[in-house]
């Protein structure tokens, strides 16, 4: 999602609130809880799943291992429930033309750099870069060249954009800021 006039061009950034991430989250969650309820019942003897005979079980090592993937699992799954939370990844780029500015957003994990600001001059921007690297699992993405300071990455590894998406967005990027394009 972006917003553009002829002075300025914003661009959101999602972050970690994606459908994937909360099916993911959800999913694990239920697994791992699964796997230690089996693994709590096969040391009470009783079982706490109607829908699986937990006696079957024995505790030693079946159930031991069983726990043990149960709390790994919810302590994943805690971990994925906090960067949703926080929204991890989330932010904007604003590229602003009448300041001379361009600006970076992202929201990180929560301690002394939880926000992560960058600001740029316009003038040192050096070109739009787009790097392609083809394989088994394609990735797209789209770079900022800074003199002096090296590449900024502007798109997420995990947005497949195709080739003319990422094309089309390098081009009006850089017409914007009136920078030339690299490809790699």
């Amino acid at each position: 999602m972006s917003w553009r006039s002829e002075r300025i061009w914003v661009e959101l950034i999602a972050g970690s609130r994606k459908t994937s991430n909360f099916c993911w989250a959800f999913i694990l969650f239920l697994g791992s809880l699964g796997f230690l309820l089996v693994g709590t019942s096969s040391y009470l003897g009783r079982n706490l799943l109607s829908l699986f005979p937990s006696q079957q079980i024995l505790f030693f090592p079946q159930g031991i291992v069983m726990s043990f993937y149960g709390i790994a699992g919810l302590f994943i799954s805690s971990y994925l429930w906090c960067t949703i939370w926080w929204n991890v990844g989330s932010g904007y780029d604003r590229f602003d033309k009448k300041a001379g500015i361009v600006c970076i957003f992202r929201w990180g994990f929560p301690g002394k750099n939880r926000r992560i600001f960058l600001r740029f001059l316009m003038k040192d921007i050096q070109s739009i870069r787009i790097e392609v690297k083809e394989g088994i699992y394609t990735r797209r993405i789209l770079y900022m060249e800074i003199i002096g300071q090296g590449a900024i990455p502007l798109t997420r590894i995990d947005e497949n954009l195709t080739s003319r998406e990422i094309e089309q967005k390098a081009a009006e990027l850089a017409y914007f800021l009136r920078v030339p394009i690299e490809v790699l």
